[in-house]
């Protein structure tokens, strides 16, 4: 036991060879300790408040720490002297929240509520770079392995990498500016897919969670996104009645599928890549020619709107459901009907094919999930248990095991394929289920309500192992076609989540004696608030504090132009501005909920349509 310090330990850190620990403490001293005997080494004196943050350099040779006296002391381990002294009066000017050293130990990082990132000596303590564009209190700093470049992350809602020589921001990331409807995961690319109401695409680097680029050109609300299975190429489908193709490397639209009618909510690659399905709310599937665009097949026969469209693993048959409650299975070579799959009395959510393909489960409004023999037709078995609908199926990557969710009753079932048993019944959920997903092994599924909770549940022990909030998430409503979840390749054991607030994360599981821990590895961020050419000067209401936000965001001093209604809270950008006196100029700001809101009574898209809204990427 290490005891010397006479009020509460508040921060303590490692050495990097590990002989060391470094304690702050309320008394205002940091104290350096030897591990392997427990002496006190060092007692550092000197801040005038108590000590927030501890950190070692590299070589171990400095101790950076920083207190509530706003400033950071650095503190030579081989004289036991204060080396240098970063404070507010010389830098910041303000509280200093974060600080880091670099990996070679000569340069620190620091982020205060000042908005600023600045970048020091260790050797001289001078400051070597003053980094601004953040327009909230920066709240955490660290250098990337190799020292080239500084994250920073503010309660602006941003996180900005840095060129750590220049002091250039490199990039922003960004949320979708509406719901997030689809997520894809590409293995070999280690990218995300997301698509939103916002009627943009979105990716994602899938390790650093930084933003590369922003797929435009559809006109409404992107409803699904498939990679190819060569994960060059996404397509994607919309309520504006198109399927697009994209190159992934260069963002470029590749070609745009016409003929649909109506909206068209699901898109899906064949096996081999070279055909792409689409299926619409016109009543009609399209098989599309991935080279040249064209249409090879329009598959008739639903007597109503067509929800779901999935190629068998072989790729040579294709089945189909909706709001007729028929499954329509279809030869893709010819484009004729193979079997008509009758039995559902309501609407069909969702359907799946078998690892083998041999059979078919489905999902339906009648609350009865079904399985079916693709060869015969005939349906196997019915499976009673969910009390108000299924809306969700699918096959564990083990065989021999679904699972079915259900919208209303809140509840996640497991299914024997063999016998029709149920296995498990997972509740839990507060609010209603709209996705779930089988781990790569198998071995666990994920649960995902409308509202931003998940849950993470052990297939064999019907234990909840994880329960999740996204904060600040708004509702998706009874819109089914979302599924703003997916795993990511077994050998990571991470997934990644989408929701209504437009945010992207991306977590990762840790299995520990028999245990699984989750934590979250990036998330995006809220859409910026777009103030270019207003005109703040003359104001009433706004603080000096408050002009200078809004002029980083574009503002103007000119008088022109002023704003009604200032909010107190000036670091939440979004509330500064609400409306204009004159309606010259539009101040936008791209807030979620009122996509979200739009949607939220919105079950199908046919039976409601959507309001999209433009994104904006900022960077200073």
């Amino acid at each position: 036991m290490l005891s010397g310090h006479s009020q509460g330990v508040r921060c303590i850190a490692y050495s990097p060879n590990g002989d060391r620990i470094v304690s702050g403490n309320f008394d205002l001293t940091v104290r350096v300790w030897d591990v392997a005997t427990g002496d006190c080494l060092y007692i550092f004196i000197g801040h005038t408040a108590g000590i927030c943050s501890v950190a070692c350099s590299p070589q171990a040779n400095v101790v950076a720490s920083r207190s509530d006296d706003e400033t950071v002391r650095l503190w030579d381990l081989d004289s036991g002297e204060c080396r240098s002294i970063i404070s507010r009066l010389t830098g910041h000017k303000g509280g200093i929240n974060s600080v880091a050293f670099s990996p070679q130990g000569d340069q620190i990082v620091s982020g205060g509520t000042d908005m600023e990132v600045r970048l020091w000596d260790v050797e001289t303590g001078l400051c070597r770079q003053t980094m601004t564009g953040h327009y909230g209190v920066v709240m955490k700093v660290l250098f990337s392995p190799k020292g080239d470049y500084i994250a920073s992350a503010s309660n602006d809602k941003t996180v900005r990498l840095w060129n750590a020589g220049s002091g250039v921001s490199r990039k922003i990331s960004i949320n979708h500016g509406g719901c997030v409807m689809d997520l894809k995961y590409s293995p070999k690319r280690s990218q995300v897919a997301s698509c939103s109401s916002d009627s943009t695409i979105r990716l994602w680097d899938a390790d650093t969670g930084v933003y590369s680029r922003t797929l435009t050109g559809h006109s409404g609300t992107v409803y699904k996104i498939s990679y190819s299975p060569q994960e060059d190429r996404l397509a994607s489908c919309c309520m504006d009645n198109t399927v697009r193709l994209w190159d992934v490397e260069s963002g470029v639209c590749l070609h745009t599928f016409d003929g649909h009618t109506n909206t068209v909510v699901n898109v899906s690659f064949s096996p081999q890549g070279d055909q792409i399905a689409s299926a619409s709310s016109d009543h009609t599937l399209r098989l599309w020619n991935v080279e040249t665009g064209e249409c090879q097949h329009i598959l008739n026969g639903h007597s109503s709107g067509v929800w779901v469209v999935t190629y068998s693993p072989q790729g040579n048959q294709a089945a189909s459901a909706g709001l007729d409650g028929v499954i329509r299975l279809w030869a893709v070579d010819s484009g004729s009907c193979e079997h008509i799959l009758t039995g559902h009395s309501k609407p069909i959510q969702s359907v799946a094919y078998s690892p083998d393909g041999n059979q078919i489960a489905s999902a339906s409004d009648d609350a009865s999930v079904r399985l079916w023999d693709v060869k015969t037709g005939l349906c196997t078995h019915i499976l009673i248990g969910h009390q108000i609908n299924a809306t969700r199926v699918v096959y564990s990557p083990r065989g021999g095991q679904i699972a079915s969710a259900s919208y209303q009753d809140k509840t996640v079932r497991l299914w024997d394929t063999e016998s029709g048993e149920c296995l498990h019944a997972f509740t839990g959920h507060n609010h209603n289920v709209f996705a779930i997903a089988y781990s790569p092994r198998g071995d666990l599924i994920a649960s995902w309500s409308d509202v931003g909770e998940a849950m993470l549940w052990d297939v064999e022990t019907g234990q909840c192992y994880w329960n999740l909030n996204h904060d600040g998430t708004t509702q998706l409503g009874e819109n089914y076609l979302a599924q703003p979840f997916v795993w990511m390749s077994s050998d990571t054991d991470s997934f990644i989540t989408g929701c209504g607030d437009g945010s992207v994360r991306v977590w990762k599981v840790t299995r520990e004696d028999d245990q699984c821990r989750v934590h979250m590895r990036w998330r995006s961020t809220n859409g910026q608030l777009n103030v270019k050419d207003a005109c703040v000067q003359d104001v009433q209401g706004l603080s000096d504090l408050s002009k200078r936000l809004l002029k980083q965001r574009g503002a103007t001093g000119e008088p022109s132009v002023r704003l009604r209604e200032a909010s107190k809270k000036v670091m939440r950008m979004t509330s500064v501005v609400s409306k204009l006196k004159s309606s010259s100029l539009n101040i936008e700001a791209l807030n979620p909920s009122a996509t979200s809101s739009a949607i939220s009574s919105t079950r199908h898209p046919e039976q409601q349509p959507q309001q999209a809204m433009d994104a904006e990427t900022f960077e200073n």
